[in-house]
Order: structure tokens, then sequence, then C-alpha cells
């Protein structure tokens, strides 16, 4: 099914409105300017919108008819702590900080929808249209599950959709089960004893330690994880030491383990402080293990089978049956809109971004939302809206 000339005609404005939040990014739970521009859209539209949930989060109710069904669609609108490296007259007026993510583009495709559906009103039942905060990292859709979303908005099926470079433009990704993995954080800090660099057996060296431990770690998926489970565990961080004749009295390691499966990510952090214990003893150092230390974990990304259908059916209304991946391989990337699909059943989809060439990749400095693509989004919202609540 072609897309209706309504939608089509809203290009232009959600071409504006995107390009308007690309320039002016804002980062992690300071989208205030961000949910102003969001929230005053919606309201020109006619919905009744509610501020605050999740410190700057917007969600916009619009009620048609008399059934009692309700969906809730979701987009997030967090920048990324990034120097823009793009040249184009809307590129981030904000210094480190830009939209490497599209998270301006799934706004502006949520808000077409919005505009298209106030004015059509071609379905039977309630849409809460949610704007999240702070997606990147900081558990925003947590945030505002915990400050009683779906208490004031009680939905009976939530979705959500993301962008994806190098999946073809016009083109979807889905299916029930995992999505995306699992996300959690680590951090060890190994305290031993300082001394001179000339004479070590003075000393604990954490160094040492440090160093075993970080191989050790590696053998968790190699050696513990079953092989047809999938599973990735990085150390990102190394501190210690300030010169070049001492042995330092701590050092720390950051990582990030990721998987599919709630047993396997409990697997792993057990491996962890296992290893971290038995090697730390072996060296005679002590060794601090925390979790998740600034933010919480991030579950599994999993769509429920029946929300999955009724995505499929949208999408393939959309974009045609040859324009859907049915079986893409999940992502080991994450995305806290895991908290949500906790709470309510429902479907993530992945649409696509189009070729990834000069940059263009998530969380790259030369990143850009394919504005082209903004009438399929759209388009395949109003037709999910349709297809749950027609």
């Amino acid at each position: 099914m072609p897309i209706t000339n309504d939608i089509q005609q809203l290009h232009r404005q959600m071409r504006e409105w995107r390009q308007h939040l690309h320039r002016f990014p804002e980062t992690a739970f300071e989208e205030t300017k961000t949910a102003h521009f969001i929230a005053d859209k919606l309201a020109g539209f006619g919905l009744d919108v509610h501020q605050g949930l999740g410190k700057t989060g917007v969600v916009a109710t619009l009620t048609v008819g008399n059934s009692g069904k309700k969906i809730a669609l979701r987009a997030d609108m967090d920048a990324l702590f990034i120097q823009e490296q793009n040249t184009f007259a809307y590129k981030s007026c904000h210094d480190g900080k830009m939209h490497a993510c599209g998270h301006d583009g799934h706004s502006a495709m949520l808000l077409g929808a919005a505009s298209h559906l106030a004015k059509q009103r071609n379905f039977n039942g309630t849409v809460y249209f949610i704007f999240q905060p702070a997606e990147e990292g900081r558990a925003g859709a947590k945030q505002m599950i915990d400050d009683g979303l779906f208490e004031r908005f009680p939905a009976d099926c939530v979705f959500g959709m993301h962008n994806v470079p190098d999946l073809p433009s016009g083109h979807f990704a889905l299916k029930s089960g995992a999505m995306m993995a699992s996300f959690d954080c680590f951090e060890i800090i190994i305290t031993g004893r300082a001394t001179h660099a000339a004479m070590p057996h003075l000393g604990n060296d954490a160094i040492v330690a440090a160093a075993q431990l970080i191989t050790a770690l590696q053998t968790i998926v190699s050696r513990t994880v079953n092989p047809a489970d999938p599973a990735v565990v990085s150390i990102t961080q190394i501190h210690g030491g300030h010169t070049w004749n001492a042995l330092p009295e701590s050092v720390v390691l950051r990582g990030t383990f990721r998987c599919f499966n709630g047993a396997v990510q409990k697997l792993i952090a057990d491996k962890i402080i296992r290893l971290v214990n038995a090697i730390c003893e072996g060296f005679t150092v002590n060794a601090e293990i925390k979790f998740n230390p600034e933010n919480p974990g991030y579950p599994v990304t999993f769509n429920a089978e029946a929300e999955t259908e009724l995505a499929l059916q949208a999408a393939i209304a959309v974009a045609g049956e040859d324009c859907i991946d049915r079986k893409p391989t999940p992502g080991m990337g994450s995305e806290d809109f895991a908290f949500m699909l906790q709470e309510k059943p429902g479907c993530y989809v992945w649409i696509g971004n189009g070729p990834s060439e000069n940059g263009c990749l998530l969380h790259n400095p030369h990143y850009d939302f394919n504005d082209e693509i903004l009438p399929m989004g759209a388009a395949y919202w109003v037709k999910l809206v349709e297809t749950v609540l027609g």
C-alpha cells in the first residue's frame, strides 16, 4: 500500500522539525527545550499533553470513539556527548553534543503520526504518544515507569522503533523474541601495595593482577557460556599509575557485558565475581566489584509474539512484503525500551536508514538521520494504530 498523500504532505514539516531538533541537541534528562518544542506541537494538534514524567518526558493522549483499547507509541529524544563533524546548515549548535543516533528523526516521525491521526481520527480507542528522555545509557524509560507512566497512561501494549544504517531505506526488520541485548557495566577496583618500580618484591602489584584478570575475563564467553548463546564481555577502561618509577597502589578496570538471556546475564556476573576474587587472592591484592555503578543495567529487548504480528501487518501494509526482514539477527546493542516491554507486551522494530557510507553509522560524528524515510516511519505508526484500534 503506498503512503497516503496526507502523510506525504507532512514530509516538509517533519523534515523541518527533525532538522530543528538536530540543530539543538540536548542530552539525558536535560531535554528541556526539546520537550517544550514537542509539547507545543502536540498541543497544536489538539492533543492532551502531560510533561514531567522522567524529568523531561512528554506524553500526549488522543482518544477517538468509545473503545476501551489503548496503545502506546514511544520515541526517544535525547542526544549524545559527541562532537559533530558534519558541515551542513543544521549541524549541532551545542559544542560536544549531537544527535548521532537518530532520536531527532524518531521524534519527528512520531510527531508526524500524531498530526495525521489527530486530523483523520480513523481508529477507535486511545493512543498515548510517549517522547522519552535519556535513552542513551541513563534508563529514561525506567525513570518514566518509576514515575507512574503506565499508571497514568494505562496502555494495553507498547511499541517502539529505531533507525538502522545499512538496512535499505523503505525496509523494516522485526521478529518476536530477543531483538536487542541486555546491557550491564562493571567496575573493578584492585588495591595492592605501592612500591618503587626497582623493588617490586616489596609491594603487591595491582597492575600485574589487573593484566591477568583482563585475560581471564575473556574466557567467560569462550569457556563458560554455551556457544549457542551469544554474549560479549569487553574491558573498555584501564586506569592506574601516575609516574614511570613506581608501582601504583590501585588500578581501576571498567567494562560491559551483553547477552540475550537473563540466565546468561546472571552467569556472566557470577563468573566475573569468582574470577576477580580468585585472581586477586592469588596476587595478594584486594578487589571491589561494582555492577552498574552509575546507572541501572538494561534487560533484553524482548518482543511479544502477538504484538509482533500486529507490527508485521502494519509494516507490510506500508512497505510491502518484499521490504520486510522477518528474521533479523538480534543486535548486541541495547535499548532501554526493554523496561517498557517488561511492563507491557509490545514490539520494537527497525526501520532502514539507508547506506552507512561517509560515516553515517550510529554514534559516529558524521551520522545524520535520513529525512527521506520520515513519511515511511510516520505511515507505519499510523497503520499500526489503525490495525490495533481498528
